[in-house]
């Protein structure tokens, strides 16, 4: 698979971290995300990765910011997204079973690495249930 990765100063680490975790499954990553702890604004690194996966050169997308909230706020406003914030495997599992997430955002002042790692194992290898829950996203869009 292939994912796009972006991620804000508070999530440099979990991104190393979680990129050396996916090549090592030798997946493909397409690295949006800052590499300095220097102070920056989410939106500027989370907005390509919802691009990739909205535009269908990703197969799924991971944002890290400081509580997840405004990376997956962001991720959110683009077509075709579903973005996840989540803090346990058991959201990650049923965010893509019964949503369809096609972004994780990850908190990553609230995780350590290794439950992110954890997190992010979840989230390659659960499947959508479908069914009943496809006529609920059908119902997400807006326009």
């Amino acid at each position: 698979m292939t994912f796009s990765i972006g991620n804000d100063h508070a999530g440099v680490d979990y991104k190393e971290a979680i990129v050396a975790f996916l090549k090592a499954k030798g997946h493909n990553v397409m690295n949006h995300g800052t590499d300095s702890p220097d102070s920056v604004d989410y939106p500027d690194f989370v907005h390509p990765v919802a691009e990739d996966v909205s535009a269908g050169k990703v197969d799924l997308g991971i944002i890290i910011c400081g509580s997840g909230n405004g990376a997956a706020m962001t991720a959110n406003k683009h077509q075709n997204i579903r973005a996840a914030l989540c803090w346990t495997k058991e959201i990650v599992a049923l965010a893509r079973e019964h949503n369809n997430a096609n972004v994780l955002s990850l908190p990553a002042r609230y995780l350590s690495i290794p439950q992110a790692l954890a997190m992010v194992e979840t989230y390659i290898t659960t499947d959508f249930e479908g069914g009943r829950h496809q006529g609920r996203i059908d119902k997400i869009p807006c326009v």
